[in-house]
């Protein structure tokens, strides 16, 4: 009797056991930006269905109704398992993150989606030995379009258009772009460009396409002028603690590593694309646009060869080959834009 029933206690903890093993996981997801935002309702909800349906179920996730805390904490959040998957951009904290020069740099390329797909195939092979995200599995790296220059009011052909210019900027690389090109840069987040170009204190911005249009910039702005290749880009992240990512089992780890990665960096940059096609249509009869002149180009990409070579600098610093990391990046883009 005794036999029997220690037979039957040991048959239920193993189906308990059985059930616990087989039992979905749900995966926390912070956000920050309102759930309108395309870069959330078209790349991290869709990225979310795709790990749902990859993995047969056994993965969902849930999107935070609100932020855990400011965006520069996001990535720390992911690191100590505050959220198991977090998004944000990596010059949010200045200084931490060296590699995603690669894919800020001048003149690099008119698509978003040739950009993020070459950026993560060089992240992939080349920048990730530099450890900047060993405390976390990486999920997808990526850029927003190419940044442009907007004005109140100037000579957009002139070669000297930026001279004295006080010129909204977000961080990173373009303040030091901004400074080389003898304007003088203005931090704010982006939430405050209206009220900074209303109010008489910036008398330009920095901006994709999309981000004019969506910051409703549209009234405050005549001028802008398209760089060929952009004067800079944004890097993104998306990453998931690394312990929630080591819990799961190999199959899962394999399904999610299928619609992330190359997948994801490829729906974010369609994602920009298109918002960026958006924001340009929104301005036609409202902001006068002009293509950089070549003139102003040459003027530009010499002002700026010091900085690119303190970028690479840092790179190389990181322990990647910087100038072999840049070419691949470029031809990477060039395969993609070829398509």
């Amino acid at each position: 009797m005794l036999f029997k029933k220690l037979t039957m206690t040991t048959t239920a903890a193993l189906a308990l056991s059985a059930a616990a093993a087989m039992a979905d996981t749900t995966l926390t997801v912070a956000n920050w930006l309102p759930p309108s935002h395309p870069l959330v309702s078209e790349v991290i909800v869709p990225m979310t269905e795709a790990i749902k349906e990859a993995t047969g179920g056994s993965v969902t996730t849930n999107i935070l109704p609100a932020p855990l805390g400011p965006p520069p904490a996001h990535f720390d959040f992911a690191v100590n398992g505050v959220a198991d998957i977090t998004f944000g951009v990596q010059n949010y904290t200045p200084g931490r993150f060296k590699t995603t020069s690669v894919a800020e740099m001048p003149f690099l390329g008119n698509s978003a989606t040739a950009m993020s797909v070459a950026y993560w195939r060089t992240w992939d092979a080349m920048l990730k030995q530099a450890g900047e995200y060993d405390g976390v599995k990486v999920l997808g790296v990526f850029t927003h379009g190419p940044g442009e220059i907007f004005m109140k009011e100037g000579d957009a052909s002139a070669t000297e258009v930026l001279n004295g210019k006080k010129m909204r900027v977000g961080g990173g690389l373009i303040n030091e772009i901004t400074t080389k090109l003898g304007a003088v840069p203005v931090e704010g987040p982006s939430s405050k460009a209206y009220e900074l170009l209303s109010q008489g204190v910036a008398d330009g911005i920095f901006f994709p396409y999309e981000s004019v249009n969506s910051f409703g910039l549209i009234p405050q702005l005549t001028k802008g002028i398209d760089v060929p290749g952009g004067l800079y880009n944004t890097s993104f992240f998306v990453v998931m603690n690394k312990a929630k990512w080591d819990s799961l089992t190999p199959e899962e780890q394999t399904q999610i590593d299928s619609v992330t990665g190359e997948s994801l960096a490829r729906m974010a940059g369609a994602m920009w694309d298109s918002a960026d096609a958006k924001g340009k249509a929104a301005m036609d009869g409202k902001i006068e646009l002009t293509t950089a002149t070549d003139a102003q180009m040459v003027a530009w990409t010499d002002a700026l060869a010091p900085v690119i070579k303190e970028k690479m600098d840092e790179i190389s610093s990181a322990g990647v080959d910087a100038d072999a990391a840049m070419k691949m990046m470029k031809d990477e883009i060039a395969k993609v834009e070829a398509e």
